[in-house]
């Protein structure tokens, strides 16, 4: 099928109560099963899906491993079952389980019994996997609606052409086994299986496990998918690291699968933190891709065309001079009046009108969490000579640290370098090395790192600073091992690596700059 815009889309259609191997025709029910059946009739909704190409791959998520099974013989069988290749189990097998859990989870994926199969997967590469209508409509209250309600058949195969085979096994996993085994290859996949034949516990690992894995890399991705799984919770957890790691967002690959909607959606973000070139270039790039999808020559005329109305929300003329000049005039992508109007709109007093949006992006207010009641200074101290200041903290709620707020010189004004290191488990997060000017007052002078670093709830991690410059700085005082700031708490613990006198109590590194 292809939208009015000329994207080839492909779009499902699917009884979300009822697959589409057993819908009944106009004319009513038929078979034995319903006709015989006492219960009240079931309310189907008819859902129409656009999807896009999948990108499955571990690329997206890092690889995670599978649950493991409490009993070596049962995992045994699910190895034999996951591979098709399952026979029947010894006799008296029932007695070698105490749970009727570990008895059900035999029969997974089992011909044993088996009086329903799936043809699973699209025409040309479909498995038959078996099925025990008991057990799955105990697990699902769409099985329950194909195989005991007015509209259910006797089929022998069910066809489910849109859901991939292993999504499907995992899916059945759950319902026979109740384990939850997901991969980053399958979790999208395995969501949306557990969406259509409403598993709903299912379908929350599967969001649990997105967002235990979204990043910078794949938040883009994950925010086109949460939408087309109405995800809300997911959803505003992508805005979270797209607003605070704009940048990494934006230039990730991931930005390129994204649909024409979501990216609207991203280029009218009020609260995206990045500079408007990279928002401009990153642009550019989708549209580069979107070509390439549609088959058209990568060119600039089909790059203007693919964005269409999008290029306008791209706010071009609140870059800097520098950048405009440098990058967007020179890119081909604007018209020569487009151009000229821009630069009109820099420089000249009556302000030519432009299509652009004109008002820079709020982007997101840093807060400061400072651990310190008091600073101080004296004669023969805070000396550095190249040793490190170091401390460890905690949060409860997952943030983005920006940079580090540091004291300056005791002595006058003076200029500092600093290298700043945030660390996990000895792990480098991430680190910068810049300078800073101190006007000789006790206020304290951000320090930023390149990127915002997330930081996940309720693990350690290790702030550093070695600092070179003015011998005599201010040094904080009646130091705090907890800190409330805004709604996130921040607790203080002093660090073995450093090596200058920081401490919970004392020193340095007064201040966490973060996005929450």
């Amino acid at each position: 099928m292809v939208d009015a815009k000329g994207k080839n889309m492909k779009c499902l259609t699917f009884f979300l109560m009822l697959p589409e191997s057993v819908k009944r025709s106009k004319k009513g029910p038929k078979g034995n099963a319903s006709s015989s059946s006492k219960l009240p009739p079931v309310c189907y909704e008819i859902i129409t899906l656009k999807t896009r190409k999948k990108k499955m791959a571990a690329e997206i998520f890092p690889s995670k491993k599978p649950a493991n099974s409490n009993s070596n013989t049962l995992q045994l069988y699910h190895q034999q079952n996951l591979n098709n290749n399952n026979t029947i189990p010894a006799p008296n097998w029932q007695g070698l389980y105490s749970t009727i859990r570990e008895r059900n989870a035999v029969m997974f994926n089992n011909e044993l019994m088996a009086d329903i199969h799936f043809v699973v997967g699209p025409p040309g590469g479909t498995e038959r996997l078996p099925g025990h209508k008991y057990v799955l409509a105990v697990g699902s209250s769409v099985f329950h609606a194909m195989f005991y309600g007015e509209l259910a058949e006797d089929n022998d195969d069910i066809r489910i052409p849109d859901v991939e085979h292993t999504a499907f096994l995992a899916m059945l996993k759950y319902i026979y086994c109740d384990e939850i085994d997901l991969s980053a290859d399958t979790v999208l996949a395995t969501l949306y299986a557990a969406k259509k034949y409403i598993v709903p516990h299912l379908a929350r690992a599967c969001v649990n496990f997105l967002e235990t894995s979204l990043s910078a890399k794949n938040a883009c991705v994950l925010l086109s998918q949460s939408c087309l799984f109405e995800e809300p919770d997911l959803t505003q957890r992508c805005w979270e690291v797209i607003d605070a790691q704009a940048e990494l967002a934006l230039k990730s690959e991931g930005f390129c699968d994204i649909d024409f909607q979501t990216l609207e959606s991203i280029l009218r973000r009020e609260t995206l933190n990045a500079k408007e070139i990279v928002v401009f270039e990153a642009a550019l790039n989708w549209a580069e891709v979107e070509c390439q999808r549609q088959d058209m020559t990568v060119s600039i005329d089909n790059k203007r065309k693919v964005l269409g109305k999008a290029l306008y929300l791209i706010r071009i003329p609140t870059m800097a001079l520098d950048d405009f000049a440098n990058g967007a005039a020179q890119s081909g992508i604007l018209t020569l009046t487009e151009t000229n109007d821009i630069f009109l709109w820099y420089t000249a007093a009556k302000k030519p009108d432009l299509e652009f949006v004109s008002k820079a992006r709020k982007g997101l207010v840093p807060q400061r969490c400072h651990r310190f009641q008091s600073c101080a200074y004296r004669s023969n101290q805070w000396r550095y000579r190249g040793r490190c200041d170091s401390i460890q903290f905690a949060v409860d709620k997952r943030v983005f640290i920006a940079g580090f707020g540091l004291y300056g010189s005791s002595c006058g004004s003076a200029e500092y370098s600093a290298k700043i290191e945030l660390k996990r488990q000895g792990v480098i997060l991430g680190q910068n090395l810049s300078k800073y000017f101190s006007d000789g007052s006790s206020n304290t002078f951000p320090v930023w790192f390149e990127y915002p670093v997330q930081i996940e709830p309720d693990t350690f991690y290790t702030a550093s600073v070695i600092l070179d410059s003015n011998e005599l700085s201010y040094f904080g005082q009646e130091g705090m091992t907890e800190v409330q700031c805004g709604k996130v708490t921040v607790q203080f613990q002093c660090s073995s690596d450093s090596t200058n006198g920081t401490g919970v109590q004392g020193g340095q590194i007064p201040e966490l700059i973060f996005y929450a």
